[in-house]
């Protein structure tokens, strides 16, 4: 039977996608090439929340992935305005103040007796990433008519570094790798 890794990791750095590379780092999956799926788990399979993905074969390989990925950049304070604030006649001349956003990237899934589910979501804050994964996970067994008993979710959260990027990853990896040549 085959196992699909759930792992998760955060990274910091200085461009987007060397705090991705870093995030997957943290995952132990940066050494393969990720192929992206949609989000159905194989009958035959066995799904395992893991530290760290163990070695699943040589760097530079194909790896099969469903993927929740969030990254904040140095650009992206967002506005936080109170009360009414944000609707007055003179919001723009009136200094809002400013927040870094948070970073959130979960994954849920769900299994039964057939085949099972993925879920992906990010956002600013756990909680709500957690409902919404919930919330799909239901919506995804009920369009399909599956029996999903066996829930499980797992979220990687951050708070975003001043003047870098933070990235959150939570990838559930098929198998073993298998050469990309």
């Amino acid at each position: 039977m085959n196992t699909i890794h759930v792992a998760g990791g955060v990274g910091v750095a200085d461009t987007a996608m060397a705090s991705y590379d870093a995030a997957l780092a943290d995952a132990n999956l940066h050494n393969y090439n990720l192929v992206a799926v949609s989000s159905v788990v194989p009958a035959e399979a066995t799904v395992e929340a893991v530290a760290e993905a163990p070695d699943l074969g040589p760097a530079g390989n194909r790896l099969t992935a469903v993927e929740a990925r969030r990254t904040v950049g140095p650009d992206d304070e967002v506005d936080f305005r109170e009360g009414g604030r944000a609707g007055a006649e003179d919001a723009g001349s009136k200094r809002a103040p400013r927040r870094r956003p948070g970073v959130a990237a979960g994954l849920g899934w769900a299994t039964g007796p057939g085949p099972g589910l993925f879920y992906e979501v990010t956002g600013e804050d756990p909680d709500d990433v957690r409902e919404r994964i919930e919330a799909g996970l239901d919506a995804g067994g009920e369009l399909r008519d599956w029996a999903l008993p066996d829930r499980e979710v797992r979220v990687e959260t951050a708070a975003s570094a001043p003047g870098r990027y933070t990235t959150a990853v939570v990838i559930a990896a098929y198998g073993e790798s298998e050469p990309i040549l």
